[in-house]
């Protein structure tokens, strides 16, 4: 079943980028911009054809693809050129891609919820015997933890995780009776119950029926805890906690979805796991893809804007090669360091 699963994620990682890129077309096209070509798949072309001003093509590699506008990188006196389209327009079809990545991990994660009953949820059902946070002027059965610290509480575990980077103090919001309640300065740390090795909180977490609203903020929430999850890996990467060896590019992911697959219980567990990581990787994408960086769309979406105010301030139209050598630098510098992550990635899977 492994050569099953490789190829499942390498067509699931596929999609993932032909979406980003139909994104692009998509609003390109709305926005009357000139699409030249758009290509699912990278390398030689398998099949193409040419469909009013648009050729569209499948192409040899099944991972990436792109979307080629006129005028992209260059002047053009094409007026419906991409650097002749208004400001607002190019930033709608730069955001595009993104946008169509974080949506595409919403679809998943709601499919994938589709037939769930309930969900366990940050909701107080009771507390341990003895636990001292119970009270009328503390916590309540019932309650539903809405932030810690500032930080938002979408998963019943996120409320041990935020407690544990605390120093045993909190400014933790409930839900109660529908309204917000403010527990400032609340003074919280594990303790001893019988019968248990380690020290804990003393809280039973609920359930709630999994409506068809409950399903649609479940799945809301679970994509913002990825987003969430991008943001502190970064973090991670900017303190050097983690380094690039701990990166994983297009063959990593793939071999690490594989490897999901194969580790379930059941094909429908396999299933579930792969898709759940696809929709994981696809919100990475839409967050990753946003960054300031050149060649990112991000990077495009940041020098667009310090061009406008320079042309703005100067009324003078700046020459659109010089935003495309920096996209270019960008792209050679991106390039070696997915080599790099690639290599990492290969040596990890060949020694096990």
């Amino acid at each position: 079943m492994t050569i099953v699963y490789i190829l499942l994620a390498i067509l699931l990682f596929g999609v993932l980028i032909a979406i980003h890129e139909f994104g692009h077309f998509a609003v390109a096209k709305a926005c009357g911009v000139k699409v030249e070509e758009f290509a699912v798949g990278m390398g030689p072309a398998l099949w193409k054809k040419q469909k009013g001003e648009t050729l569209y093509a499948i192409r040899a590699i099944p991972i990436g693809g792109y979307c080629a506008m006129a005028g992209e990188d260059s002047s053009s006196e094409d007026p419906r050129a991409f650097t002749n389209a208004p400001f607002w327009k190019r930033v709608l079809i730069l955001c595009a891609g993104s946008f169509m990545n974080f949506l595409l991990g919403l679809v998943i994660v709601l499919l994938l919820y589709s037939n769930a009953a309930a969900f366990r949820a940050p909701i107080l059902e009771g507390f341990m015997d003895g636990c001292p946070y119970e009270g009328a002027e503390a916590l309540q059965a019932g309650d539903r933890f809405y932030t810690i610290d500032g930080h938002r509480i979408y998963e019943y575990y996120d409320v041990s995780d935020f407690l544990s980077r605390g120093d045993g103090v909190y400014d933790i919001v409930v839900i109660r009776d529908g309204k917000k309640v403010a527990l400032k300065d609340f003074p919280m740390v594990p303790v001893d119950y019988e019968g248990y090795e380690n020290k804990m909180y003393g809280f039973y977490f609920g359930v709630e029926e999994a409506t068809p609203l409950v399903k649609i903020r479940h799945a809301w929430e679970s994509c913002m805890e990825f987003v969430r999850m991008v943001w502190q890996g970064l973090e991670q990467l900017v303190t050097g906690k983690v380094g690039i060896k701990d990166m994983s590019g297009p063959v990593g992911i793939v071999d690490l979805m594989a490897e999901t697959g194969e580790k379930s219980a059941t094909l429908a567990d396999a299933l579930y796991n792969i898709f759940y990581l696809g929709a994981f990787i696809a919100v990475n994408l839409s967050v990753m893809n946003m960054l300031p960086i050149p060649a990112l769309d991000g990077g495009r979406v940041f020098l667009l804007l310090v061009t406008t105010v320079i042309e703005a301030v100067t009324r003078k139209k700046l020459d659109p090669r010089y935003e495309g050598y920096i996209h270019a630098a960008g792209m050679v510098l991106l390039l070696g360091l997915m080599a790099v992550v690639m290599f990492n990635d290969i040596v990890r899977i060949v020694t096990g």
